[in-house]
């Protein structure tokens, strides 16, 4: 639901809005409102708009793929080097690209047709994939060839994500953009569960090289969906002046006139930087610290998705019910909490129930964040907007796994844990408590200004 327009003409300035009261009933004296719609017909809605089910159920299938590589990379690197810190390169190699690319990637998302922006980059991301088997097969056991392959990769999705996360909101109408974000994150982290499943599987039953291949193959299923998906209406590419570079700096300068959109970041930064680090650790966890083996690995991070599963119904079900800053106030300090109890865990079924919570709590952070950016921000500099938080995300994330890998090869890797997650807890009780009215921007309306850095009509 989109709330409405505040009366503070300043976006910079001023208290947070407080919605009107959602008039579900009759007129005033014939009866009591009808409550606000909830629970799971309304937290899938999104599903109703065959271009959006259909884009979903093929990104849920290429995604999946994806995962089988992201756990097969991590884990080739610690068997080839047996260092935390070269697990830590292969997160650096793959996310770092769209940090620097993030300037061109939201140039391109506003001003090219999207759709066709994904086919390009889906292909291209492909021939990357079956590069990295080819390589394997063929007996490539240098970690600096990997991280190669894997940083080919990145620069290609530093280009396909601005787009990736506009296009939900090509196929949507405003109302169901909450479910629609959501679900999107639903299929990441549910390929996020089913994905490292079959890597565990692959990886004990017939090694490395048939991960890989997976993870090529399943590029199809993505592209078959692109080609059938038609957005609503065809959505017109936005002309723009100036050099990308003078784009975006306009939607930094514009994302500084919207807390909603910078506090939204900063809680990205966080996630990115102290709290998904601890995939990377799954690998060494399993290794040397419950010596669980291939499948074992592939359960740890069954979990993480598990979570993120069972609490997206909660976050796009009761999204009139519970706003956007609460549910990122409890579910930060949460997030951190669950990370220090897997640097705790004294057996690996703790470590399973933690990651679980981890994962839920990734998602609720996250997805409801993304989604306050996607409401708030206005249309005509959206795709750049989305590639200034990508940046922030996808800049903190490889940082802190970098950096935490170091770490953790000094002091080791439990203790490098508990420090992200008790620093993850600090701030969401920061946030939540001492800055409870700036996380209440959250909830800031959606922002109908006109672009003032389009190219004037002939």
């Amino acid at each position: 639901m989109t709330p409405e327009p505040r009366s503070d003409p300043d976006p910079a300035h001023g208290a947070p809005p407080v919605p009107a009261p959602i008039e579900q009933g009759g007129p005033a004296g014939q009866g009591a409102a009808v409550p606000p719609p909830q629970g799971m017909r309304h937290a899938v809605r999104a599903f109703r708009h065959r271009d959006f089910a259909i884009f979903w159920t093929g990104a849920l299938a290429s995604n999946t793929g994806s995962w089988v590589q992201n756990l097969t990379v991590p884990f080739v690197l610690y068997e080839i080097t047996r260092s935390a810190t070269w697990v830590g390169a292969a997160t650096f190699a793959q996310f770092i690209p769209a940090m620097a690319l993030g300037p061109l990637a939201g140039s391109i998302a506003d001003r090219h047709d999207r759709r066709r922006v994904l086919i390009l980059t889906q292909s291209l991301m492909a021939l990357a994939a079956f590069a990295l088997w080819a390589a394997w097969a063929l007996g490539v056991r240098n970690g600096l060839a990997i991280l190669a392959l894997v940083g080919l990769s990145g620069v290609i999705a530093g280009i396909n994500i601005p787009s990736w996360q506009s296009f939900v909101n090509d196929m949507v109408p405003k109302e169901d953009l909450l479910s629609a974000v959501t679900l999107n994150s639903l299929q990441f982290n549910a390929a996020r569960a089913i994905g490292p499943a079959i890597a565990g599987l692959l990886l004990h039953s017939f090694g490395p090289s048939w991960a890989f291949l997976v993870n090529g193959l399943s590029f199809v299923f993505v592209l078959v969906a692109l080609l059938l998906v038609r957005t609503r209406p065809p959505r017109r590419a936005t002309p723009l002046s100036g050099s990308f570079w003078h784009q975006f700096a306009r939607a930094v300068r514009y994302t500084r006139t919207q807390p909603g959109i910078v506090v939204g970041m900063l809680c990205a930064v966080l996630v990115g930087a102290l709290g998904n680090p601890v995939q990377q650790f799954t690998v060494i966890l399993a290794e040397d610290e419950f010596r669980v083996g291939e499948l074992g690995l592939g359960f740890l991070n069954v979990a993480l998705g598990l979570g993120a599963v069972l609490v997206a119904p909660i976050v796009s079900g009761w999204d009139q019910v519970l706003d956007r800053a609460t549910i990122v106030r409890v579910a930060l300090p949460v997030y951190g909490a669950a990370v220090v109890a897997v640097a705790v865990a004294p057996a690996y079924w703790v470590a399973l129930l933690a990651l679980v919570v981890v994962g839920a709590g990734f998602l609720a952070v996250i997805s409801t964040t993304n989604t306050a950016v996607q409401v708030i921000v206005a249309d005509h500099v959206r795709g750049r907007v989305m590639a200034f938080r990508i940046m922030a995300f996808t800049g903190a994330y490889p940082l802190g796994a970098l950096i935490q890998g170091a770490i953790a090869d000094v002091v080791g890797t439990r203790p490098t844990i508990a420090g992200a997650g008790a620093l993850l807890v600090a701030a969401g009780l920061y946030l939540g408590v001492l800055r409870r009215p700036l996380l209440a921007r959250l909830d800031d309306p959606h922002d109908d200004g006109r672009p003032a850095d389009a190219v004037p009509p002939a």
